[in-house]
């Protein structure tokens, strides 16, 4: 197919370029702040170390579409003014609540629509996948997780059972004759999830045509790498056992893992040029670009819709600055809990070194009480003028982070029923390291709820919903983790001693709250 010549048609497309760019800096400017933010995790991540190479490739796929763009006449599209709306405003919520990931995805979006809405659909339609990867900067999928570090502990698991080498398993953690081993972020497998999902994603659109041989390799490029990782830990494991742990511990497993994941990669690349299409037409589908007809009038008027977008994606920084200017800026000071129930005393002796990892709150207090039939440890930490760096729920909080002392073992829920009705808490087993003279680990038993805006809840979800909601109504945004804990209990009867604590307190605790929130 011949490539049409770079000559743009009349003014039309100078005036659009030169509109689209100044459109483009101002949602950068409006959105710096989210802009930076995601920078700064490709510079600290290396699961996102990827990403600082996608907008230079979306550039250079952008440039190999130039003669097909040229060949089109520019037209803005009113239409899209409704998404660019939706994207807008789920930045504004994703703000309020302070999701990374949902600002940064809206951000993202927003250059999209932007310039799909300034260039129209007609002429976009040669560069929607170089627009579309420009998605893969979004630093998410951290998500997963929970999710990769089971799967793989679990294969580990069952092919060292296999294997003919006994285990014994707790949690992520796993015992065999030779060692201990656990399985931690590094060894989820995320990294490789991502890099590969891109990669693979970017050869299956310079490589194939036909759109069902793209998405099978997308496909293949999610399966391998967890597949991969697996065998991955599972050889480490083997390698590790089999050296006597003098192979494939601390640092070298993982660059075990990273010249493994690369020859997996190569190979699933080999493999795929094997059907690779060798027509190297640059059209999306196969099609050769032909110009496109449109009103001239409209085509040369971008200037009145980019200021139309430019007005509609600044409303949201608009709101939020009004907002910002309502919020209570004092530092909180959490009032003391007043009489207890029938039965507890104030200052129980200390029966655990254990503290939870919620970081920067703008205020917390620990406290131990105790009864005939135990003592609970009551943990509050509380969040105001909450920021990117410092929220109430957030991946960086949590009863452990990182490899200390304590590990959690186990989570789960449990429903009791209050004066005001059901309420559910989240639960979770903790154990901590053995020292010299202890049988057996300390095992802790910790239970957690949200406070927000008067609600007790112990959704992450619903404490991000009512954190937004207190926002928008001029509430500001107070909120507050109420974790109570305390020793495993020989009979069992640990979460009865919670629950009878939770029964005569939460009330307590909550008034508490509205009292610091008050100011009083």
């Amino acid at each position: 197919m011949s490539a049409v010549a770079w000559r743009p048609s009349g003014l039309a497309w100078p005036r659009t370029l030169s509109a689209l760019l100044l459109l483009l800096a101002t949602v950068l400017l409006l959105y710096r702040d989210t802009a930076i933010g995601m920078v700064s995790i490709w510079a600290r991540s290396d699961t996102f170390a990827h990403a600082f190479l996608v907008p230079p490739i979306v550039a250079w796929l952008i440039w190999r579409r130039r003669h097909e763009l040229a060949a089109q006449r520019p037209e803005p599209n009113a239409w899209l003014l409704l998404p660019i709306a939706a994207m807008a405003a789920a930045w504004l919520l994703g703000d309020l609540v302070g999701v990374n990931s949902v600002t940064q995805f809206a951000f993202t979006a927003l250059l999209v629509l932007v310039t799909l809405a300034l260039l129209g659909l007609p002429a976009s339609r040669s560069i929607l996948f170089p627009l579309g990867f420009l998605f893969f900067a979004v630093p998410i999928g951290e998500f997963l997780l929970p999710v990769l570090m089971t799967g793989t502990a679990d294969f580990t698991v069952t092919a060292l059972r296999a294997s003919g080498i006994p285990v014994y398993r707790d949690g992520l953690q796993f015992v065999i004759p030779s060692g201990t081993w656990s399985v931690v972020e590094a060894c989820s497998g995320v990294r490789y999830l991502i890099a590969s999902l891109t990669v693979g994603t970017l050869f299956a659109y310079l490589n194939y045509r036909s759109t069902r041989r793209r998405l099978i390799f997308i496909g293949i490029s999610v399966l391998v790498p967890i597949l991969a990782n697996w065998v991955r830990a599972y050889l480490i494991v083997m390698l590790g056992h089999l050296s006597d742990n003098r192979l494939a511990t601390g640092a070298d497993h993982l660059l075990y893992g990273w010249v493994f994941f690369g020859v997996v990669m190569v190979i699933m690349f080999v493999i795929g040029m094997r059907w690779a299409d060798t027509d190297p037409a640059p059209s999306v589908d196969g099609r050769p670009a032909r110009p496109a007809a449109g009103d001239p009038a409209r085509a040369d008027r971008p200037w009145a819709m980019a200021a139309a977008l430019a007005l509609l994606v600044a409303l949201p920084q608009l709101l939020l600055w009004g907002l910002d200017r309502s919020d209570d800026r004092r530092a909180p000071t959490l009032v003391p809990l007043g009489a207890l129930a029938e039965g507890w005393q104030p200052g129980a002796a200390a029966f655990t070194d254990w503290r939870p990892a919620f970081q920067q709150p703008s205020a917390e207090a620990q406290a131990r009480y105790g009864s005939a039939g135990g003592a609970v440890g009551v943990y509050i930490g509380y969040y105001r003028d909450q920021d990117y760096r410092r929220k109430l729920v957030s991946s960086a909080n949590g009863l452990v982070v990182g490899e200390g002392t304590w590990v959690q073992v186990e989570r789960g829920e449990r429903t009791m029923q209050t004066g005001a009705g059901p309420l559910t808490v989240r639960t979770a087993w903790l154990r901590g390291s053995r020292v010299p003279g202890q049988v057996e680990a300390p095992r802790l038993r910790v239970w957690q709820i949200y406070w927000v805006d008067s609600h007790v809840t112990a959704s992450d979800a619903w404490a991000k919903v009512y954190g937004a909601l207190s926002r928008l109504l001029g509430r500001g945004d107070d909120a507050a983790v109420i974790l109570l804990y305390a020793a495993e209990d020989a009979r069992g009867g640990t979460d009865a001693l919670l629950e009878s604590f939770a029964r005569g307190h939460l009330a307590a605790l909550r008034k508490q709250l509205e009292a610091t929130r008050a100011g009083h």
